[in-house]
């Protein structure tokens, strides 16, 4: 769920960045970061233990609608990719409003990208939350490559429900936006749901006689929303400077505390200077 001060205004909305070890996750907010207007953006933040590493950083769009009366911020992070760092995962998992799963195309790691999403879904489950309720958006990363996944293999086996996808080549750049705004425009809707009461339109499917005797409606979220929000970010003329800043914590919980102290700390105050 979304962080909310009242007293400020603010709304943040926390996406995850989640896929398979070097699939590009950490590439694609580098690469967000670099390209936005310093004005529209907190710190890159790196989260380190002596294993692993958690980026995050907060973002203003130019345009994401304003929520009510709340200036809307979004708050990009990502996890370990690697297998054995499933407890992290979980913790930045932890009341996310929208993931992004990026897939690396190349044809060995497929079966990398099909237990990566099924340790996503599981982690969800976990925290007796449906994946299917939550904003997701594919980004197929690496297609500059060669000996490539086909995004029609990839859509038959991670993605039949036909939620939108992104064909991309992170290191430079390409899909990155694109991918970043199509999860926005599926969160920022179901947060006005959350925030104002606004109901979100969902298409339905009837469901077969045989399960029920009565004719049973269906949320299909793969056609959830109708209207989809304008979402623009604040891009500078020329690459921006990063300002980096590297945190050393000792233990997973302290990444968690870390990363809800932040979440707050944005709420509270925003990073714009008005």
């Amino acid at each position: 769920m979304a962080f909310i001060n009242y007293v400020t205004r603010n709304l943040a909305v926390k996406i995850v960045y989640y896929g398979p070890g070097l699939s590009g996750k950490t590439t694609n907010l580098r690469y967000i970061y670099y390209k936005l207007d310093p004005a529209s953006r907190g710190d890159l933040i790196c989260m380190e233990t002596e294993t692993e590493r958690t980026y995050f950083f907060d973002l203003l769009p130019i345009r994401a609608g304003m929520i009510g009366d709340f200036k809307v911020h979004f708050q990009l992070m990502t996890v370990p990719g690697q297998v054995f760092y499933e407890a992290s995962r979980k913790s930045v998992l932890r009341g996310a409003d929208g993931i992004v799963f990026v897939a690396d195309s190349q044809i060995p790691l497929l079966d990398a990208n099909l237990e990566s999403f099924d340790s996503l879904r599981q982690n969800f489950q976990e925290q007796n939350m449906d994946l299917d309720r939550i904003p997701l958006v594919f980004q197929y990363n690496k297609r500059d490559l060669d000996n490539l996944i086909p995004v029609e293999t990839f859509n038959k086996l991670l993605n039949p429900k036909n939620l939108p996808y992104v064909e991309a080549a992170a290191i430079n750049g390409v899909g990155v936006f694109e991918t970043l705004k199509e999860i926005a425009k599926l969160a920022i809707p179901l947060i006005k749901e959350k925030v104002l009461g606004d109901k979100v339109k969902f298409e339905t499917k009837e469901l077969p006689q045989e399960f029920s005797e009565e004719k049973v409606e269906e949320p299909v979220l793969a056609e959830k929303i109708k209207k989809k929000e304008e979402i623009e970010f604040v891009l500078p003329k020329a690459a921006a400077p990063v300002k980096f800043t590297k945190i050393k914590m000792k233990t997973l919980e302290e990444i968690e505390e870390e990363i809800e102290k932040l979440s707050r700390e944005f709420t509270d105050k925003g990073i714009d200077k008005d």
